[in-house]
């Protein structure tokens, strides 16, 4: 679906043109409705050249009149941005947020606004394969809510849920989770060298393996245990080494791991929202 009005970024990073390229690319938005503000000047002029984006140093200016404002600056800088924007938002404007650890009640306090929306992607959503869970406040309507989607849908997957509590969750899962993978990539890259492959040839059938197990895994539908049950032979390579990764307790701690991320998700729920008051 397309979106109408003016949807304003605070903050050209990555994620912001991420956002953007595919929001262009899918017809949701015209060159004419996107603002960037954007402290860096190169940044701009690339944002600017690469996409026919309008681009302005001025937070305040970006967000006027905007439909949409999104906030896609780093949870350090909340309190500048907030004293640029604070009165200046529209009652209708709708902000999503896609600041890691800034709970709506922080976002409330310092806009001094309410349609809210917080969001928590991963950074395969640079590359359209991200995985993003949201929420929002009671005031986003059933129309806002279906903006958002659409919005967030751009850089991948993304599921709504009621809650804010699950948004630590989320962090601890899908937010750390693109890092406990590249850990697995990397250790197999090395896997791989150390029984003789080459660096490059390891790192391309790790990778291939990974990305084919994904694939199949979806496009089956069948429960991981019944995948893996059906490459298990009796008595077999992959029987023998599943079981040194049993031993290791590796099931255990990648559970072991999500659950810190999500203990250390609410930590720094806790100092931005007590900061803040």
């Amino acid at each position: 679906m397309g979106i109408e009005g003016k949807i304003a970024f605070v903050g050209g990073g990555a994620m912001a043109e991420a956002i953007l390229r595919r929001l262009l690319a899918e017809s949701v938005a015209t060159p004419g409705q996107l603002i960037v503000s954007e402290p860096v000047a190169v940044r701009r002029e690339t944002l600017a050249q690469h996409h026919g984006i309008q681009v302005t140093p001025d937070n305040s200016a970006a967000a006027e009149d905007a439909r949409v404002v999104v906030l896609a600056v780093k949870p350090q800088v909340i309190d500048k941005v907030a004293t640029e924007l604070s009165g200046r938002l529209q009652p209708d404007t709708l902000v999503i947020s896609i600041m890691a650890g800034i709970r709506i009640s922080t976002m409330r306090k310092a806009f001094g606004h309410e349609k809210i929306v917080r969001s928590m992607p991963n950074t395969p959503a640079q590359v359209g394969k991200g995985m993003t869970v949201w929420t929002a406040t009671s005031q986003v309507s059933d129309a806002d809510k279906t903006i958002a989607q659409t919005i967030l849908e751009a850089m991948g997957d993304a599921i709504f849920v009621a809650d804010e509590h699950y948004l630590d969750a989320a962090t601890g899962l899908s937010g750390s989770g693109p890092g406990f993978v590249f850990l697995l990539i990397e250790a197999m890259i090395d896997a791989g060298v150390h029984v003789g492959f080459s660096r490059a040839q390891a790192e391309r059938m790790v990778l291939q393996t990974l990305e084919g197990s994904v694939a199949l895994a979806r496009e089956s539908n069948t429960h991981p245990a019944v995948l893996r049950n059906l490459v298990t032979s009796p008595a077999g390579t992959t029987a023998a080494g599943t079981l040194v990764l049993e031993r290791a307790n590796v099931r255990a701690t990648l559970i072991d791991a999500v659950e810190a991320a999500y203990r250390r998700s609410k930590e720094l729920g806790d100092l931005s929202e007590g900061a803040s008051h």
